[in-house]
């Protein structure tokens, strides 16, 4: 299969990046790569489904490894993966004497293994570039969903319409489910018996890096948890802190330890991201070391300084977001010509154990089983938003009132540019378009 010819289906299917910001996957195919990784790092703590669905489907995920390879010309194809998800590790054993170029390599059990420039770092001892992508050194990544999607849309023509979520935290069970694209928070929170605490707190993603989310909000393409938590817990509040109040608590109480720089991934590997240099400037209204402005675009936003690292309590991350947000709206890029200083020979010696973030996190009593069902999720409104991922939104090709059938292309990507398209999870009715979603009644 040419690159072109895959990139359409995959394209046309509606598939992108089933985690993180969502890159169209199409655009990753590119004959510069020599090396394919799949990322089964379960980068957040509490999250259980990649390993789930690659111990479910290794042939079909291994075949499309297999395929993609072959298509882009690469020579490598590395699963990588912690030893400790033992059953998907046996899975993909059982298969390997049939993919002669395929090679599990073993990621630390830190976080976040699962950042792709760690992950590729640990896979191949390569190091990406400060503003540079993967590709750049040869490499791309995809996630187990992911290419489970693109399995999907070249074998069955199938386009996304589900996701697989993990709803864990303070739930009667915890569960993984394929749900549908669309639905509310509320509508699968309900499948884990629901939550135990009352006035429960929702967060779309990690406790890391996702974000606080009301019951009423839905279910997009990227979305890979819902952990419920008590309002009161430690990651909640510290999603609900301020950032007028994060600076003045850090222009209080910073006393330069420098942990927020030496913990930090990626300055470990080398990036120029010294977080305690920008709350130094910052706090202190110090304008003329502009370096320690704009080094903020290459945090990866991971979390680590302001929810372990820090030993005040203040929010690195979330002001350098702040800072990051302003440089892009004035026009400022990401430099793309700074050169690594190398892995640092400390790295080693501050990697964060998975098992230490929980505990830190007061999440060891929630990280428990949560069960891959296959129990069909069906609700009577769907909520299709029109941007679920890196491009530009799609545009809807369906208008209000008409009758659509299950899989049936409700949006399509623009010509120029990136963008993938749109498919209706269910069978039914449009009831209304916005510039912002599609709401389909089933």
């Amino acid at each position: 299969m040419q690159i072109e010819e895959l990139a359409k289906i995959i394209r046309e299917c509606g598939v992108v990046g089933s985690g993180g910001a969502g890159f169209p996957s199409y655009a990753k195919l590119n004959s510069k790569a020599d090396t394919i990784i799949l990322n089964c790092a379960e980068c957040e703590p509490l999250l259980k489904l990649h390993r789930q669905l690659l111990e479910k489907f290794a042939y079909e995920i291994m075949s499309t490894l297999k395929l993609i390879g072959e298509t882009v010309k690469a020579d490598n194809i590395i699963i990588a993966i912690k030893k400790s998800y033992k059953d998907a590790v046996e899975s993909v054993g059982s298969y390997l004497d049939a993919f002669e170029n395929i090679k599990i390599k073993y990621l630390p059990e830190i976080y976040p293994a699962g950042d792709e420039v760690v992950t590729i770092y640990e896979t191949t001892g390569r190091v990406v570039p400060p503003g540079q992508i993967p590709i750049s050194v040869g490499v791309t990544v995809f996630n187990v969903e992911t290419v489970y999607n693109i399995w999907n849309a070249v074998n069955n023509n199938a386009p996304v319409t589900h996701k697989y979520v993990t709803v864990t935290g303070d739930v009667e069970k915890g569960i993984t489910l394929r749900v549908p694209v669309g639905c509310k928070v509320s509508d699968i929170v309900k499948m884990s018996g629901g939550a135990l605490c009352e006035n429960p707190a929702y967060i779309m993603g990690g406790p890391m890096t996702g974000r606080l989310v009301n019951p009423n909000d839905v279910i997009t393409k990227t979305t890979n948890a819902i952990l419920v938590l008590p309002n009161d817990h430690y990651v909640i509040q510290k999603r609900k802190s301020n950032v007028s109040v994060d600076m003045k608590r850090a222009m209080a109480s910073c006393c330069q330890c420098q942990m927020c720089t030496d913990m930090c991934p990626r300055y470990l590997l080398g990036h120029p991201i010294e977080p305690h240099l920008f709350m130094r400037n910052a706090t202190s209204g110090i304008y003329t070391d502009t370096n320690s402005y704009i080094n903020t675009m290459f945090c990866s936003q991971c979390g680590l300084c302001e929810m372990f690292s820090c030993t005040q309590g203040l929010a690195p991350k979330s002001l350098m977001a702040v800072c990051k947000d302003e440089l892009r709206k004035n026009g400022v890029k990401i430099p793309s010509d700074i050169k690594t200083d190398g892995v640092r020979k400390e790295r080693d010696y501050r990697k964060v154990p998975m098992k230490r973030l929980v505990s830190r996190l007061g999440l060891k009593r929630y990280d428990k089983e949560a069960p891959l069902i296959d129990t069909e999720v069906k609700v009577k409104e769907y909520k299709i938003m029109l941007s679920q991922g890196i491009g530009a939104p799609a545009e809807a090709v369906v208008k209000k009132g008409d009758k659509i059938e299950m899989g049936q292309l409700i949006a399509k990507h623009s010509k120029s540019g990136l963008g993938v398209s749109l498919h209706s999870p269910c069978g039914g009715k449009i009831l209304e378009i916005t510039d912002k979603f599609i709401l389909v009644r089933a």
